[in-house]
């Protein structure tokens, strides 16, 4: 299974998730670093860490979703 992050627009949900399941980023905290630049890295960087790590088996609602 090849997952990729992708941009998701619902009605209740504007953000990053995985393409295959319902796992859906949920930032933690407040954005940290010295400016904007580093904030936006900062979050990129979560993001990336927590997809990365997520098993898709453990989100309900598994689905295939067309690229």
């Amino acid at each position: 299974m090849l997952r990729e992050l992708k941009w998701i627009e619902k009605p209740n949900f504007w953000g990053w998730g995985c393409s295959e399941c319902d796992w859906v980023f949920n930032a933690t905290g407040t954005p940290t670093g010295e400016s904007i630049d580093k904030m936006v890295q900062n979050y990129k960087q979560q993001r990336d860490r927590d997809f990365a790590g997520h098993a898709c088996a453990e989100h309900p609602g598994v689905k295939k979703t067309k690229s």
